[in-house]
């Protein structure tokens, strides 16, 4: 279908930072505007901002509130990543504005982040090799006892196209699965808890995958790690905004939970001092869809919604 009025390359807005790949074919292929830093932005705004009926944008950088409302003719907005919180869904709704992500794609690597985190805080790998590669083997001292991995009881927090992943790999760790999601799947051969809490207290190990936003800030508070107990860990590789950082801070700090091991943070990318200081916790830097195949995917869907919304209206994954 062709339209009267296309969508030029002057309409098409890149909102922040985004993937190398992604940002070289919006210049080369449609010619977008680059949105200008916070120094520029508000009056390149007041004087473009009503021509823009599309937005690029990262899941983290997202379109915010403030921004959508300078943008009075936003259409559509194209994520790249299949978080989308810092996008305000809410406001995006209310005015029709049409929102993809990028769903599916990233589902494996994410998984098995979240499986490399578990192995990682149960046996304890990542502080085993900095006892060697500190000497300390060497000087004769035997590294501490771990955690079995196999046949623990495990919980996963959301049990949506990740949770469910993650499920899967645990499956082959002889694990009893439980769960906790918005409202009981259909068919799911895991058990069902009623709260996050009922959960925690179910599970030797706690994995979070819930979606982020406002539903579920701070879902893992302090009364969730409690329920967790002294002998329990927990991994996250949802968003940073799931978990109270600070109630986290203090459990791993007075050893009120055995450990965690951590993907992401709430203020990306500063983490706690706290948790540098730490042994009984992984940090990684959200890395959990960073491999080379699951970006080109990621690339490859972004542009895809790109450009079935400039020929057809539509959008290819659209969020409803």
């Amino acid at each position: 279908m062709s339209y009267e009025n296309p969508i030029t390359g002057d309409q098409i807005l890149r909102v922040g930072p985004v993937n190398p790949a992604v940002a070289a074919i919006l210049a080369d292929e449609f010619q977008a505007t680059v949105l200008p830093g916070a120094e520029e932005r508000n009056a390149w705004l007041e004087e473009h901002g009503t021509r823009i009926r599309v937005a690029v944008c990262s899941g983290k950088i997202g379109v915010d509130s403030d921004l959508m409302k300078q943008l009075p003719n936003l259409e559509a907005i194209v994520n790249f990543g299949v978080g989308y919180d810092a996008t305000d869904f809410g406001q995006a709704d209310q005015r029709g504005i049409l929102l993809s992500n990028t769903p599916d794609v990233l589902t494996d690597c994410v998984a098995d982040t979240a499986m490399g985190l578990y192995l990682d805080t149960l046996r304890g790998l990542s502080a085993a090799e900095r006892f060697v590669r500190a000497g300390t083997w060497a000087s004769g001292q035997n590294f501490p006892l771990a955690t079995r991995a196999t046949g623990r009881k495990v919980g996963i927090l959301g049990l949506g196209r990740i949770g469910q992943a993650i499920a899967d790999r645990l499956e082959g760790f002889k694990t009893e699965i439980h769960y906790h999601s918005r409202s009981q799947k259909e068919g799911a051969a895991y058990q069902y808890h009623a709260s996050a809490k009922e959960l925690a207290e179910a599970v030797d190990v706690l994995i979070v995958a819930a979606a982020g936003g406002p539903d579920s800030a701070n879902l893992v508070d302090a009364s969730v790690l409690a329920a967790l107990g002294e002998n329990g860990f927990i991994i996250n590789i949802a968003r940073g905004s799931v978990i109270d950082e600070a109630a986290l801070v203090t459990a791993l700090q007075q050893k009120t939970i055995a450990g965690a091991g951590l993907d992401v943070f709430a203020r990306e990318p500063h983490v706690p001092s706290q948790l540098l200081e730490l042994d009984n916790v992984v940090l990684l830097p959200h890395l959990g869809s960073g491999t080379v195949e699951t970006r080109a995917d990621m690339t490859s869907l972004t542009i895809e919604n790109l450009r079935s919304y400039l020929k057809d209206r539509a959008l290819i994954t659209p969020i409803s």
